[in-house]
């Protein structure tokens, strides 16, 4: 929110300069982002009034003027269309300078002279853009310097409010905010009640109490169309980052600024009936002010007369009743919802606006009278007109139980012990109503314009901001504290991030939403409606669903590079995935990896070579082998390619999933090259056995070489299990040093050589002790397999 310093200080005025301002602000949690001047740096510039306009003898679109500024007359001559005689202007005198250096000196325009120059809010630094002359008001002192006239010397704050403080998003509420921190009495302007002078009242109902519990209208009859804002209003619009629209409107925005309570006004000659505060009915069409028509749904909150929506109840206006140049006679809105009740309406369509941004965080329930009769009586004062009665619909406000304020309490998380007079002097100039002062501490009930305050640690929160948090004193624990146990049996995930990093991967960190189509097809059960956990206010559209796998966020994170020329990745991520059972939400942790593109980064001693299922395989044998033994099992899943996938088995249970991304999907997401990925079940991963210690034997090994035919089908896990359980405790080692298939083997058939390794721990063993072993394997694997010795 961007605002005037010296508009705040109209309000409350601590003996402080700029800086100091800024710095108590961003202590307290109001943190400012960034400050600028009101307008550009000029000197020279005066206010001045245009006494004569005529017709340039040699250009059709100048004007020659006779231009007085108090004390002299000078000729200038000017291309503004508003130019004319009577008009008070600022002027830059010859000498003046606009800008950094832009000096304005005596010149001939086709052949006339101009003695200075008439200015626009451009030329000023006060716009980006302008039409015309900035036309000054009828008493504006001639002679006068504009930086002084219009008060210029003034700084623009932007400040970066968290959500919980809506109620610092204007002007009395940062003043609040100052009075408070620096000690300092707020001047809060004197607002009258506007009596009617007709009586016209327009009738309203609340057809949805809970959502809109305050409704007020107001009818203002026979408006000057033609009345154009003030100058003083302008700027304080525009200080404020709000351009000037028409008078009426630019009412209802300077109130949203002062006030901080959002108001908007309606053509009331296109009202029928009464209004109506209800929900949309499903399908509603609405046409908004910015032109866009939008297809509400039954959550919408609308304000609608007998006839139609009118408006998008705490958002935006609608454009059929807006307020025109046409318009004589409005219907004034000041109402409170619910900040249940609004919050992410706007987004959901797209939107964001003033209004939602302040009602989703909650405006004062007691200001809607006041707001009314603040902008009833700049309404008169600017456009005129006969105000009728005020008619207000009021169901249950929110009640806020009081809280109870204990003194050990403050001291237990604060670290000290604050005086009761400060306590109680900090709490009520923030608002609060002291009920009762009690020996345990005290009873404050909250006012209406702190949403954020609910519990006692709220109260405690407020008190170590006002005090400061840099004068709460630093101390360490006093808690007793004792290291979790960490089993065994349980692998650190940190062990397995420093296994992938070792093997040359990056780790990212991505978003748990992702794009809703994208999860589909990633899933185990991508084709299984209604998995998928939608997220009821998504940020975009590509961040609509929790992720039911890594996947998506690795692929989005390959396509980023990609788009940066990275022609290699290794990626990995560790995190939640979520799954929608039966409305049961189910998380799993996971460890995903993404190969692509070149297996070795590209050097003169290696031949370029791209990456293959059997890399990302050797990954994953060396990640699990610090785990358990695991098996692969050829399988489908539907994103991945059918001949290149696998499904990875721990114990008989899935443990994951590797293999190629599906060729019609890396078709779809237009990237080059094979993608290999793999993701695996964490919690399954981290589980190893405890390690045994086992003296080592002195005696020598002895090792056996088996080369069996076996049917092609046949795996060779399946053969290492057979042989590990009939060569007893004597093996050592088990491995598959060979395949062939080819001449001299029969078609349908492989050769499978495999080296057996045995070791005693008391002595040497001999060929009659590994003889019967290697019979025993034989006879199993012709027995399981119709295996033969070749």
């Amino acid at each position: 929110m961007q605002i005037s310093e010296s508009w705040l200080r109209e309000w409350v005025n601590p003996d402080i300069d700029t800086a100091q301002l800024l710095k108590i602000v961003t202590m307290a949690g109001l943190e400012v982002d960034g400050t600028e001047p009101a307008a550009n740096v000029f000197s020279g510039v005066v206010v001045a009034e245009v006494l004569a306009c005529d017709k340039h003898p040699d250009a059709d679109k100048l004007s020659v003027c006779s231009v007085s500024d108090g004390k002299d007359t000078f000729q200038v001559v000017c291309g503004a269309p508003n130019v004319r005689a009577g008009l008070k202007v600022p002027f830059a005198l010859v000498g003046a300078v606009l800008g950094e250096d832009f000096r304005i000196k005596r010149a001939k325009l086709r052949g006339v002279e101009s003695c200075g120059m008439l200015c626009s809010s451009e030329e000023l630094g006060l716009a980006e853009t302008a039409d015309g002359l900035l036309e000054l008001p009828g008493d504006a002192t001639i002679g006068m310097d504009i930086r002084e006239y219009l008060q210029l010397e003034d700084t623009l704050i932007e400040i970066d409010l968290t959500p919980n403080r809506g109620d610092c998003l204007s002007i009395k509420g940062l003043a609040r905010e100052v009075g408070v921190l620096t000690r300092t009495a707020v001047t809060f302007p004197h607002i009258e009640t506007i009596p009617a002078s007709i009586e016209l009242e327009f009738p309203v109902e609340l057809a949805s109490p809970s959502d809109c519990p305050r409704y007020l209208g107001r009818i203002i009859r026979n408006i000057n169309p033609d009345a154009e804002t003030p100058l003083w209003m302008q700027e304080k619009l525009r200080r404020c980052g709000l351009r000037s629209i028409d008078p009426v409107v630019d009412v209802t925005n300077f109130v949203l600024m002062e006030l901080g309570h959002p108001m908007h006004a309606f053509d009331f000659d296109k009202l029928q009936g009464g209004i109506r505060v209800r929900r949309a009915n499903a399908g509603e069409k609405l046409v908004l002010l910015d032109g866009r028509e939008v297809s509400m749904t039954q959550e919408t909150l609308v304000i609608a007369d007998h006839d139609k929506a009118l408006a998008m109840a705490g958002v935006m206006g609608g454009k059929h009743s807006a307020v025109g140049a046409s318009t004589r006679n409005i219907f004034l809105e000041s109402a409170f919802f619910d900040p249940v009740a609004i919050a992410g309406r706007a987004r959901s369509y797209g939107m964001h606006t003033d209004a939602g941004h302040r009602y989703e965080r909650g405006v004062d329930y007691s200001l809607a009278p006041l707001a009314m009769e603040r902008a009833t009586a700049l309404l008169l004062e600017i456009v005129g007109g006969e105000a009728g009665p005020v008619t207000e619909a009021l169901a249950s406000l929110p009640q806020k139980s009081p809280i109870l304020l204990r003194r050990k309490r403050i001291s237990a998380l604060l670290g000290l012990s604050l005086p009761d007079g400060e306590v109680e002097d900090i709490l009520q100039r923030l608002g609060l109503e002291l009920l009762e002062n009690t020996a345990e501490g005290w009873i404050f009930t909250v006012p209406p314009w702190r949403f954020d305050i609910s519990i006692e640690a709220d109260l405690i929160e407020e008190l170590a901001r006002v005090h400061g948090y840099d004068h709460l004193p630093v101390s360490l624990p006093t808690a007793r504290m004792k290291l979790q146990k960490v089993p065994e049996s349980r692998l650190p995930v940190r062990d397995l991030r420093r296994t992938m990093v070792n093997l040359g991967y990056q780790e990212v960190v991505t978003y748990s939403f992702v794009d809703c189509e994208l999860d589909r097809v990633l899933r185990e059960d991508g084709e299984i409606a209604g998995s998928q956990l939608a997220l009821s206010n998504p940020i975009s559209q590509d961040m609509a669903v929790m992720r039911g796998s890594l996947w998506p966020g690795l692929i989005v994170t390959l396509k980023h590079n990609q788009n940066r020329q990275q022609n290699r990745l290794r990626l990995f991520e560790t995190g939640l995935t979520f799954i929608n059972k039966n409305n049961v939400l189910e998380q799993k942790a996971k460890v995903a990896c993404l190969l692509w593109g070149a297996a070795m980064p590209e050097q003169w001693a290696e031949r370029e070579r791209s990456l293959d299922f059997y890399d990302i395989k050797g990954d994953i044998e060396i990640l699990t082998g610090t785990s358990q033994m695991v098996s692969y099992a050829a399988d489908t899943h539907p994103a991945l390619h059918g001949g290149q996938s696998a499904r990875l088995e721990l114990h008989g249970k899935t443990l994951g999933w590797i293999g190629a991304l599906h060729p019609r999907l890396q078709q779809e997401l237009d990237i080059p090259g094979k993608i290999y990925i793999a993701e695996l079940n964490l919690d399954m991963l981290c589980k190893r056995q405890v390690p045994v210690n086992a003296e080592l034997s002195r005696f020598p090994t002895v090792r056996r070489d088996l080369a069996l035919v076996l049917p092609q089908g046949v795996k060779a896990d399946e053969v290492l299990a057979v042989l590990g359980e009939s060569a007893g405790e004597l093996l050592l080692e088990l491995s598959v040093f060979d395949q062939y298939q080819g001449d001299n083997i029969e078609k349908g058939k492989k050769s499978l050589a495999l080296g057996l390794t045995f070791q005693h721990s008391s002595r040497t063993l001999s060929d009659s002790d590994i003889n019967p072993i290697i019979d025993s394997c034989i006879k199993a694997l012709e027995a399981k397999f119709n295996a033969e010795l070749r």
